[in-house]
């Protein structure tokens, strides 16, 4: 039994992590996936700079998050679906904001809805309930934005980006990919100005991309990874930070709020990786040497 586990064998669900994992969300009766995610947005808070976490903090991070997802499933369990069925058997939707509202801010691992969003769905055909969803945004993301100009030719408000998705563990296989083939047919019939689609892939949380290249999406570019943040020991994006209170500035945020305990990961985080999808024709490959990596 080691006595300290590195984030990456974390994030790759290696044994000595996943025992842990299924430990606890056998015991609290939560999805595995979910909970695993949620654990590794929160263990950075507790790692070394060298990259180590000791087996304590995991188990306690485990338990934290585990009874957090626990209350929040149950908030809404009359959302969450219960029976699996075949992929065909699904029906792809647009999803109105109340459900999807509700899903995301209390199943996705950031807690929160992106305002503006359009949302999508697979809907099973008994109880209408989605079992895999995704809203798309206007990319706000103008770093992004503007690259996407300069090397690819897209305009600037010619890209929307994928902002949520979110899966539950009934969805059968290739429910992601599936629902993300549908959504591009309906934005390039709906909203013809839009060009192309984006994401943000987080490797930290363990998520390699599978489900965008298997719906013929291309990795075209990384970002810079930025520390994660946290609330009261509780993960916070800048802009959950600067709805809540004003800013994102933890020196500032600390003075104003002295209540409150504001901190940083200090672990090195690996960079995003940036998905693209045309939304006419192919999706050009982009060789490694010319991706470009983004600086914050």
């Amino acid at each position: 039994m080691v006595a300290r586990l590195s984030l990456d064998d974390c994030r790759r669900h290696a044994p000595d992590f996943a025992g842990l994992l299924a430990g606890a969300a056998g015991r609290y009766d939560v999805p595995g996936r979910a909970l695993s995610v949620r654990t590794l947005l929160h263990l950075p808070r507790t790692t070394r700079p060298n990259g180590t976490v000791s087996r304590n903090a995991v188990i306690g991070e485990l338990k934290r998050n585990a009874i957090r997802l626990r209350a929040d499933q149950k908030a809404i369990d009359s959302l969450i679906p219960k029976d699996e069925f075949p992929l065909s058997d699904l029906r792809f939707v647009r999803l109105g904001n109340s459900q999807a509202d509700q899903i995301f801010s209390r199943l996705h691992y950031l807690r929160s809805a992106r305002e503006g969003s359009v949302n999508f769905a697979l809907v099973d055909p008994v109880n209408r309930l989605p079992v895999t969803l995704c809203s798309v945004t206007p990319l706000e993301w103008m770093r992004v934005g503007r690259q996407l100009q300069s090397q690819f030719g897209v305009p600037l408000g010619a890209a929307w980006d994928v902002s949520r998705v979110y899966s539950f563990d009934v969805a059968p296989p290739n429910a992601i990919s599936f629902l993300l083939a549908k959504v591009r047919q309906v934005i390039r019939r709906e909203i013809p100005s839009v060009q192309l689609l984006t994401t943000a892939v987080d490797p930290n949380l363990g998520f390699v991309g599978a489900s965008y290249r298997a719906a013929n999406w291309q990795q075209w570019m990384s970002i810079e990874a930025r520390p994660y943040l946290y609330v009261d020991g509780i993960y916070a994006s800048p802009r959950q930070l600067r709805t809540r209170f004003g800013g994102a500035n933890l020196v500032e945020l600390r003075a104003a709020n002295p209540r409150g305990r504001f901190e940083q990961s200090r672990a090195k985080l690996l960079d995003s990786v940036i998905y693209c999808c045309r939304l006419r024709g192919e999706t050009e490959v982009v060789p490694e040497e010319n991706q470009r990596r983004l600086r914050r």
